[in-house]
Parts: structure tokens; sequence; C-alpha cells
């Protein structure tokens, strides 16, 4: 275990506001930093089946250490458990342990747990609290920052959920020397995405340090979480429910949602894949209309090349609709308005921004171009 110091994160929503821990040894400490939440001894404990085996007994025992009561619920691991069936199951369980409004509900898991608990929580009893605690790189960045909760149906991803905030979020960089290196790449895409969007000396800091992040260095690991954490949680704090700037966030999600529902939302392509195809589609976009220098196109797609991750669609394992398949899952994206697709686009490195001016000719003439190669 490591001894670099950690760092805290405030997200500022005035009554709503929350700290985001970051660095190790957090699990083993969390019962002494939930506590203070509690107006009665004792939580619930969500997980899944790959989570439990490694870090639920780390946090039984520090809860145990503050004498504070707990259940725990475990869930089949991956995306296919962000359905209307584990939501059902999830909240019935809740209601079986007696969990009141004035509770805590904990999420220990990646994005999944992350997201479905926190729907749990904001529909149960119309509003429990509840405690994000990510075992992934991705949720530690991403999901368990900005109360985006949810749910996936056939038509999309995350298209029946809430904003709901945590009350506390617990970034342990311990856990992440327990993922896989697939997952840890996965999680490594949404942490180039705060370097796209608006700060383009993180991604040279990305560029050059991504060696140290892939080894396992604890400093570069806590540095990395915590600005896009920091990224992160400017923009919720400027725009909480998503009317204007914190559409940012999802640059290369309109073009990765897509290809998630396209490969059935399966270990096949997850989501952080998804990012990074989309995120290289959003700058190769940007570059055909004429919009970002073809070399910022070009280094994006280096960088993510040389991380390991894919960056066009041939790099999705398996057979994809044609264009026009791919443009009506896009459709179905929930920042669609008046029926024409949004799109985080760039003028560069650091520079995105948001627009629903593109042609239907250019998008399509895109995917054709990215599907053969």
């Amino acid at each position: 275990m490591s001894t670099a110091p950690n760092r805290t994160v405030r997200v500022e929503l005035a009554d709503r506001a929350y700290d985001i821990h970051v660095g190790p040894g957090l699990l083993a400490n969390a019962g002494a930093h939930l506590k203070p939440l509690l107006r009665r001894a004792r939580v619930a404990i969500i997980t899944d089946s790959h989570v439990a085996p490694l870090h639920l007994a780390t946090l039984q025992k520090s809860l145990d250490a503050k004498s504070i009561r707990h259940n725990s619920l475990t869930l089949p691991a991956g995306e296919a458990t962000k359905c209307f069936a584990e939501l059902e199951h999830v909240s019935g369980w809740l209601l079986d342990q007696g969990i009141e409004r004035g509770d805590l509900v904990i999420a220990l898991g990646g994005g999944v747990i992350g997201d479905l608990t926190g729907f749990a929580a904001s529909i149960l009893r119309r509003g429990v609290d509840f405690a994000q605690i990510p075992t992934t790189l991705l949720s530690q960045v991403d999901s368990s920052v900005g109360g985006k909760t949810g749910i996936n149906t056939p038509q999309g991803k995350n298209l029946v959920g809430a904003f709901y905030q945590p009350r506390l979020v617990l970034a342990d960089t311990d856990v992440l020397d327990t993922l896989p290196q697939r997952d840890f790449l996965a999680g490594y895409a949404e942490v180039v995405k705060y370097g796209l969007i608006n700060d383009r000396d993180f991604f040279d800091w990305l560029e050059a340090n991504l060696d140290a992040l892939k080894s396992g260095d604890q400093a570069a690991r806590i540095y990395a979480i915590e600005k896009s954490c920091r990224s992160k949680a400017a923009i919720v704090a400027a725009d909480e429910r998503e009317s204007n700037v914190r559409a940012l966030l999802n640059l290369g999600h309109t073009f990765g949602h897509a290809l998630e529902a396209a490969t059935g939302f399966s270990n096949r392509f997850v989501h952080g894949e998804g990012v990074a195809v989309g995120m290289a589609l959003a700058f190769n976009l940007s570059a055909k209309i004429g919009l970002c220098p073809t070399q910022d196109a070009l280094r994006v797609t280096r960088h993510l090349e040389r991380a390991g991750l894919p960056s066009t669609l041939a790099d999705v394992p398996g057979p994809l609709p044609e264009a026009d398949g791919l443009i009506n899952l896009m459709a179905q994206d929930k920042k669609v308005v008046d029926g024409k697709l949004t799109f985080i686009l760039a003028r560069g490195i650091g520079e995105a921004f948001i627009t629903r001016d593109v042609a239907m000719a250019d998008l399509r003439a895109l995917l054709s171009d990215r599907k053969a190669a």
C-alpha cells in the first residue's frame, strides 16, 4: 500500500455539496469517513460478483471498526445488470432491509453498480442517501462524480435515470492494482477526455506520463484522478442538470453509446472503448469539416493507439450496422433536441464545443470511411 498523500476535491452544489477523496487506503478507512454521515449506525452495500471477492471484506472490516452494522447484496457483474429487473431486485432488497430515508446505501463497484445503486437510492422512499466507493478508474474519474444515475433499455444507454448526488465519494487508488489492464485502459479513455475538452496542458502531461500511469505509479495516478475530478466538478457545479456546458463531458459519447448499443451492451465492447473510438471520430469529423487542425486529430488518434485503446470503427470486434444504422442508434441519444443530434466537436485539443450543426452527409461519409478502414 502506498503512503502517497490523499487529495480532496469539493463538488460545490450548495446544500448538496460533497467531497471526493482520492488516494490510497481509503477503503480500509471507509468507516471513519462514512460514520459522520449516518443518522444511525447501519448501512446497506450493493456490489457485484467481481468486486465482492476482492474488496467487500475490507469495507466490512472498516465498518465493523466503527460499530456500523451492514448487510450486502452482490449482483452479477457486467453492463447487463443495469436493467429494470435488477433495479427492481435492488429496490426490493433495500426495502426488505428496512432502509429508511435517513439511512445510507453504499455503491461498491464500477460504473454499473454506481449508476444502478444511485438510481435505486433516488427512487427508494423518494430518496435515500448513498455514497460511492468506485473500484475502477472509469468510475473514479467519471460515473461516480456528478450525480448521473440510471439504467439501460433496449433503445439505448442510460435512457431511464435521474440526477441524484452522492453524499461522498471515496476513490481509493490502491484498488486499481486489482483491475485487469483492459478495464484500466477503458477508464483511461475518460481521463484523456478531460484534456481534450478544455485542458491542452493536461493532455500534454498525459502524453508524457502515459507509461507511468499504466505501470502503476501512485503519484501519477493520484494526480490524473484528482485533475479529472476537479475538471468534472467544476463543470457539474456550473451546470448540474446538463442544460448547457455539462454536455461537454459527453465528448465521444454520442458515437460511443451507439457502438455500445450495436454490440449489445456486452463485454465485446465496453464503455471506455466506445468513448475512445467516439473521441477519435469526433476529432476526425471536426477535421473533416474544417473545424480542427488535421494534426490535432492525428495526435489524438495516435495517443489512444499508444495507450492500447481502439480508435476506429475497424477496431470494434464483430459486425456493426452500416452508417445509417449507427446514425439511427445515435438518434436515441439523450441530448437529441427537436430530432437533431447534439455533437461535441473540437476546434483543437482542449477546445471542445457543443453543436447541432452537422450535415448528415458529412456524418454518413465519416462513418462509412471509418467502417471501411
